[in-house]
């Protein structure tokens, strides 16, 4: 199968230049500036619009199994590749939680069958689970993911010498969940006296404080640079946590990277007033100074990649009080139309998108072949008309739960058409269904 991209505004590797590309099967073959003159199977002719490299997206919870009232993989992964999303990361806080090799392999397999976009799935940690986290592959599993806050049970991995097991012994990526579950404790027992149960949603930067984030944070890196552990923390929400990265090492080399999640970067604590517990995350959106130093983190490279922390609930469950009320939001679908926005608001350059959301986090987890619109990759892209405007309504939300933080919102850029493996599996609002993703490999 053979497939010309043609006349496409390319947005790769810091240039924006008129090409096409040609797609042999799964593979760029060609990318060439002058016309390519071959017989093909197909034309896409994208005049007008930008080709992007797919966007990976390094932490989502497609709540699959045990939780599939709220999302499946199959289709959170349908709405990941409506907004260019063409390979994700998956967390282990499903149920069964995702202890065991045996755990993580039936997840693999579930995704063979039913996503349309590419897939890895991280290997979670507990308590007791050292011995078998160890045996989990670096060539074909993205990381480990330690929650050192924000989780519950055996899942919660907050006591000093169990953490100092895994960042001395775990040679792969340890991706972490960073805060302080006692101060969070604190602050809550503080909250509840003065408000009972019913606690305002705008006190929740406050409870999952600035403080609670970076003493955690710190503590990661901290172990880290004990143990030349290969961390990644995620999900930074703080100005001050910025102060823990660098950003004169080049990203290849870094052996400590962040990323930002596109909520930190979107909304602040003004926004409680009206979107009340459906911008309601752990770590809690906090001041839009904290906002503001994120992008500016993004922008620097202290934060090396942007990502959504895509954790659907149901309208239901988001509508209770406070405690009652789950953390977490649908986002795959908008992320890369929320920073195209930015970048209309003259925040981010377009080379810069296609660096944190693709290149960047290619680089960050060593995937192999994926993440940049070169010859030999696989061809995991994205037509973009810049200048599409529509509304987010719930006619248009393919998430499972059936709602999003951005509802109402009206977004200037549009993603047309998205190509997984050289298969073309959005077209304009139609999906072709008969070619699945992918499993992630990684060169480690």
């Amino acid at each position: 199968m053979k497939t010309l991209i043609k006349n496409a505004t390319i947005v790769n590797e810091g240039k924006i230049f008129l090409g096409n590309v040609l797609i042999e099967n799964s593979i760029i073959s060609i990318i060439s500036e002058n016309e390519i003159d071959v017989k093909v199977d197909k034309v896409v002719d994208a005049s007008g619009n930008y080709l992007f490299p797919g966007c990976i997206d390094d932490q989502v919870h497609f709540r699959e199994p045990g939780l599939t009232h709220k999302g499946e993989l199959y289709t959170e992964a349908k709405a990941a590749v409506a907004g260019g999303v063409t390979s994700y990361m998956e967390m282990p806080n499903t149920v069964p939680n995702v202890f065991t090799q045996e755990l993580l392999e039936e997840k693999f397999k579930r995704a063979s069958e039913v996503s349309l976009s590419n897939y890895s799935f991280f290997m979670g940690a507990s308590n007791d689970n050292l011995e078998e986290v160890l045996k989990t592959n670096p060539k074909d599993v993205c990381g480990v993911k330690v929650f050192m806050g924000s989780s519950t049970g055996n899942m919660l991995v907050d006591k000093r010498e169990t953490l100092e097991g895994l960042f001395s012994k775990c040679k792969m990526l340890i991706a972490t969940h960073c805060e302080d579950e006692q101060i969070i404790r604190h602050n809550m027992q503080l909250y509840r006296e003065k408000y009972g149960e019913d606690v305002p949603v705008e006190c929740h930067p406050l409870i999952r404080s600035e403080e609670a984030c970076y003493k955690s944070s710190a503590l990661a890196v901290e172990l880290a640079k004990k143990y030349n552990t290969r961390l990644h923390i995620l999900h930074i929400s703080t100005a001050k946590e910025l102060e823990l990265f660098d950003n004169k090492t080049p990203l290849k080399e870094k052996r400590i990277t962040a990323e930002a999640c596109i909520h930190h970067l979107w909304f602040s604590d003004a926004d409680y007033k009206t979107k009340g517990n459906f911008i309601k995350w752990n770590p809690a959106v906090k001041k839009a100074s904290d906002r503001d130093a994120i992008l500016k983190g993004v922008l620097e490279n202290k934060i090396d990649v942007v990502a959504t922390d895509h954790a659907p609930h149901t309208i239901e469950e988001k509508s209770h009080t406070y405690f009652k009320a789950p953390s977490g939001g649908p986002l795959v679908q908008h992320s890369l139309v929320a920073m195209l926005e930015l970048h209309h608001q003259g925040k981010i350059s377009l080379e810069k998108i296609a660096e944190k959301m693709a290149h960047a986090v290619a680089d960050c987890f060593q995937i192999e072949k994926r993440g940049y619109i070169r010859e030999g990759y696989y061809a995991d892209l994205v037509i973009v008309d810049l200048n599409s405007s529509w509304t987010v309504e719930k006619s248009n939300i393919l998430y499972k739960c059936g709602w999003s933080p951005f509802e109402g919102f009206l977004f200037h850029s549009k993603v047309k058409q998205t190509f997984v493996n050289g298969n073309l599996i959005y077209d304009n609002g139609s999906f072709h269904e008969s070619k699945k993703g992918a499993r992630l490999t990684f060169v480690r």
